[in-house]
């Protein structure tokens, strides 16, 4: 089984999976391939750390670039790492650069893939990570997917039911693993910030690359803030242009914070009165959290986390999240309640599937 992980959300999805594989020493045998696509230590060798994910077998050490650069680069690095292994499986995960572009090198050499998290789609074609997502999906032979919607979509672009397996949610198998952990780290934590407070993230490019929307962004943050202070752990790629666009808080109660590692951002998640992202691993954790969260985008590829979590879509203009932000710390917090199969044992229900093949 050859493990691909390139970005963080890669880490927090491999990491249950290689956990339960790792109690059939027999039955398999795990390579780990990191892509470098994230390649800072605050963005990727916390993760091992936090994970428990060995040291991978093979870093192809890519980092930044732009989409063609990156995945073509991961491309040619990681053939003659298929060519060497000769696996039985090549295990993706998401809808990152790194699983569109190792999908089709395996697919082209006629090496199975399965791809963890399938079938989420956002309709969005203008979003990279939906045509890495159409692609990988249409070049699989195993799909593990997280709700009965994924399952829908990939009916309606015909992918054949025997390759479709809804699984849940594996990035609630991390969150379950960890939340004991980040509960006692809050303790350390809880000292250093203010007893309420608003939580973001934000990196996507239609949010953070435009300074016109960043404007309205910070703008609508920095007003917020004169309510309720605001924790903003930035993001490198936000971090630029933040200096580029000359967008600095003025208020003391609007913090920028360096990236944080999964427990300490989890541990000011469960705690945050609001949660305001675009990132969609965040929609799932707020909903399992039961923690009120908005999403600045026009769509998203987990519905569920509307229909059933906390989740809220609010468009990237000041006075909208603003508005947004206001009623939602005035009203009452939603009850914790998760969709079906986000119950912490998904990498169960995959490794079985493995099994039986």
């Amino acid at each position: 089984i050859l493990h691909i992980v390139g970005a963080r959300p890669n880490f927090m999805k491999a990491a249950p999976i290689m956990r339960e594989m790792f109690r059939f020493p027999r039955e398999f045998h795990q390579l780990l391939v990191h892509t470098g696509q994230h390649y800072a230590p605050q963005m990727s060798q916390v993760f091992f750390k936090e994970h428990d994910l060995p040291q991978p077998d093979v870093n192809l050490n890519v980092g930044s670039g732009t989409h063609a650069w990156q995945t073509a680069q991961i491309m040619m690095r990681f053939e003659p790492v298929l060519e060497d292994y000769q696996p039985d499986w090549v295990v993706v995960y998401g809808d990152v650069n790194s699983t569109l572009a190792c999908s089709l090198v395996s697919t082209k050499l006629g090496f199975p893939v399965a791809h963890v998290e399938a079938g989420l789609r956002s309709f969005d074609r203008s979003m990279p990570e939906e045509i890495n997502r159409i692609i990988t999906d249409q070049l699989s032979e195993a799909l593990f997917t997280p709700s009965e919607d994924a399952d829908r979509n990939l009916q309606k672009e015909g992918i054949p039911a025997s390759k479709v397996h809804l699984v849940g949610n594996v990035m609630i198998d991390t969150l379950t693993y960890l939340l004991p952990k980040s509960q006692s780290n809050w303790y350390q934590l809880a000292p250093n910030f203010p007893r309420n407070y608003i939580l973001v993230t934000l990196h996507r490019p239609a949010n953070v690359d435009h300074a016109d929307t960043l404007v309205e962004i910070m703008s609508a943050l920095e007003t917020i803030s004169m309510e309720i202070p605001v924790l903003f752990p930035v993001h490198p790629r936000t971090r630029e242009r933040l200096k580029e666009f000359d967008l600095q808080p003025k208020s003391s109660r609007f913090q920028l914070l360096d990236p944080l590692g999964y427990l300490d951002f989890l541990s000011l998640q469960e705690h945050a009165s609001l949660v305001l992202t675009d990132s969609g691993g965040i929609q799932e954790e707020t909903t399992y959290l039961g923690v009120p969260c908005l999403t600045a985008r026009p769509n998203t590829e987990r519905p569920v986390t509307i229909s059933m979590g906390t989740n809220q879509l609010v468009e990237s203009e000041s006075t909208s999240l603003v508005q947004a932000m206001q009623a939602s710390l005035s009203g009452s917090r939603p009850k914790k309640k998760s969709p079906p199969l986000w119950d912490g044992h998904t990498a169960g229900r995959i490794v079985k599937v493995f099994r039986q093949v």
